[in-house]
């Protein structure tokens, strides 16, 4: 027998820094849910109005110095000020919930007492450019699923794929993975999941829990996004030993994303092969990071902060 939803306190985790012009809308749609949560946030260092809005809507804000801020060891100390909740729910701060019944949706997923981690679906922002669009479609159907171990051979590399965006976690079960990893650049969510597999729990991807959530990136940002993402592979080889490497997944993605641009968008075309291309070689060159000087490192990396 699984967990009735009303019976399980659940607690919202939203770390922060200039949240932006998106800020206001998200605490709009996280206060209009049918189920109630705390919501507690972590800013590390805003210079615009982010905490006296979160405030505004009666948030607990805990400020941190701006350097301090690492993806996992941040929302490790969030889970550490929600220490007596049941399940801990994480969203960014550009994450906008697409329904009054997200959270309700996603902490519904732990009626399953094998279900220990549960993400939701993204969808694009409203006016989101055709490659974002797409990046969102491929990686966030409307099919939910729940998987485990035994699902590798079929998923492989995907099989641990979660996105702390909008994510949900048993909090007994994160403890007894260790909690997030503090020394990771990022790709905090998939380590977390991975052991969670390992330990024989189930992870749901919950197609009716949503978010409006996208991106928009330059060239430059893709590059050091995929540089990052090389150097998050690089640091946790145990992932690809386990689950087998990410190139097959990555190929299905551009192939996805060029049949797409030709069906909807065909002026798009020069884009994507652009931002294919800043992708593949952020990837590449993020092999060699511990031979890269640490003043470049902080140049081509998304999280300079990280490099110490």
């Amino acid at each position: 027998m699984g967990f009735e939803t009303e019976n399980l306190k659940t607690s919202i985790l939203i770390p922060t820094l200039n949240a932006g012009d998106k800020w206001k809308m998200a605490l709009e749609a996280i206060t209009s849910q049918t189920l109630t949560a705390e919501s507690i946030i972590i800013d590390s260092g805003s210079t615009d109005n982010t905490v006296e809005i979160a405030r505004s809507f009666g948030f607990k804000v805990i400020s941190i110095p701006k350097e301090e801020f690492n993806h996992g060891a941040t929302r490790q100390l969030l889970v550490g000020l929600a220490s007596d909740t049941d399940i801990c729910i994480f969203l960014t701060q550009d994450a906008i919930l697409a329904s009054p019944d997200s959270i309700k949706n996603i902490v519904k997923a732990f009626d399953d007492p094998e279900v220990s981690i549960a993400y939701g679906r993204q969808l694009p922002h409203i006016n989101a450019k055709p490659l974002e669009t797409h990046a969102r479609l491929f990686n966030y159907p409307d099919t939910p699923e729940v998987v485990s171990i035994k699902h590798v051979d079929k998923k492989g590399f995907k099989v641990f794929f979660c996105s702390n965006s909008f994510s949900a976690y048993r909090s007994n079960a994160l403890l007894n993975v260790g909690g997030f990893p503090s020394d990771s650049i990022m790709g905090e969510d998939a380590i977390v999941a991975a052991k969670m597999l390992q330990q024989g729990f189930k992870k749901a991807y919950v197609a009716d829990a949503i978010v409006y959530h996208s991106h928009t990136y330059t060239l430059a940002e893709e590059f050091k996004r995929y540089f990052d993402t090389r150097v998050f592979h690089e640091q946790n080889k145990w992932l690809i030993e386990n689950y087998g490497k990410p190139t097959g997944e990555g190929l299905k993605f551009v192939k996805s994303e060029i049949k797409y641009i030709c069906k909807n968008d065909p002026k798009y075309i020069f884009k994507s092969i652009a931002s294919l291309g800043a992708k593949w070689l952020g990837y590449k060159i993020g092999k060699f990071y511990t031979n890269i000087p640490l003043i470049i490192l902080k140049r081509i990396s998304m999280h300079r902060h990280y490099w110490k």
